[in-house]
């Protein structure tokens, strides 16, 4: 009898443990998930970069760029995409900092991983849409619901439809288009 009760013990412990795991399918990759889900990747928490360069557009998480894009944009700030987002001395070298020590290839986040993973021989890529990894997991997405969206306009404008973006989750539960809606693929 004793013998009996504790391997049906042992035995449901697997089973007690699957019940603290979430089966959440974060972004297609199929790994199960704690029920406290960590950001996919590392949030901005520099309020100079946010300022500098989130007073123009989203401030993205340095986790979506390798070191050395993150260097070569920093050093060619005066034709920033068209424009010129030059910052003070002090500034500049501060936000390059910031943005290289917390670059793809220095981050344990799982989206900046698989950033650099999906590189290949494009080893210094000057906007994340180039990335293998974001053009795979945007590839079903229809131009009608981005380009030429006029609330979305561009797959650079990440905040537009992941609602949770600036904290560094990008789940695709919580992904709402614009004029759209929820987006389930």
């Amino acid at each position: 009898m004793k013998r009996a009760y504790w391997f049906s013990m042992i035995a449901a412990v697997p089973l007690l443990t699957l019940g603290s795991l979430s089966f959440g399918d974060d972004d297609d990759d199929g790994v199960l998930k704690f029920w406290k889900k960590q950001p996919g990747i590392a949030p901005v928490i520099n309020p100079l970069y946010k300022e500098e360069c989130g007073s123009c557009h989203f401030a993205y998480q340095p986790g979506w760029l390798p070191e050395q894009s993150w260097r070569d944009m920093m050093s060619n700030l005066d034709s920033h995409f068209g424009d010129n987002a030059e910052v003070n001395p002090a500034n500049h070298q501060a936000i390059l900092d910031y943005l290289v020590n917390n670059s793809a290839d220095k981050s344990d986040h799982r989206r900046s991983k698989k950033i650099m993973q999906s590189l290949g021989s494009l080893t210094a890529p000057q906007r994340i849409t180039e990335t293998g990894y974001f053009k795979h997991e945007h590839d079903e997405i229809p131009d009608s619901l981005v380009e030429k969206n006029d609330k979305v306009a561009s797959l650079s404008h990440c905040n537009a439809c992941h609602q949770d973006a600036e904290q560094g989750s990008f789940s695709e539960g919580n992904i709402k288009i614009p004029g759209h809606g929820k987006w389930d693929d």
